[in-house]
């Protein structure tokens, strides 16, 4: 039986990379009909470095500008996904893919992740990989490497193509 997919998550780190892997998701959501989930995993900060800044600014304070961050995280990603629209709008006549849920995370990006795919029911998963240091054709990124490691969902892992 082949395998249908409904449900995509795409991680991004707002990179490059992922930028071109979004390319990919955005194609197969057109191709299988299928929703799109866009997640962004800002890390946070050690509790050593936390304590330190909560001292320095306030609890409120420094909570004030972690909410603001996360916020201006959301604009950005809401604006990468009207210009992505408004490029392929020349392709296809509207920008045929559902987004399902554009959603920004505090924590560790890889756990996140993991955490995310495991509550979801996603069918695949969409990510970039790094690509281009001196060893970047050798090596995935680590949070690609230790989500395709964990993850109970297929994967795809995106490079960037050789300029």
């Amino acid at each position: 039986m082949l395998p249908e997919i409904r449900k995509i998550l795409y991680a991004t780190d707002l990179s490059e990379n992922a930028r071109h892997a979004f390319g990919y998701a955005v194609s197969l959501a057109n191709r299988y009909g299928a929703g799109i989930t866009i997640m962004h995993v800002l890390e946070d900060v050690q509790p050593f470095a936390d304590s330190l800044v909560v001292n320095m600014l306030g609890e409120e304070r420094w909570k004030e500008l972690r909410k603001a961050n996360k916020d201006q995280v959301l604009e950005r990603l809401r604006g990468r996904l009207k210009d992505f629209c408004d490029e392929v709008s020349r392709e296809l006549p509207s920008c045929p893919f559902i987004t399902d849920e554009i959603i920004v995370k505090v924590g560790n990006p890889s756990e996140e992740i993991l955490d995310q795919i495991a509550s979801g029911g996603y069918d695949l998963v969409v990510l970039g990989a790094l690509g281009h240091g001196i060893l970047g054709n050798a090596l995935m990124g680590g949070v690609s490497r230790r989500v395709v490691r964990r993850s109970k969902t297929p994967v795809l892992v995106i490079r960037l193509p050789k300029e």
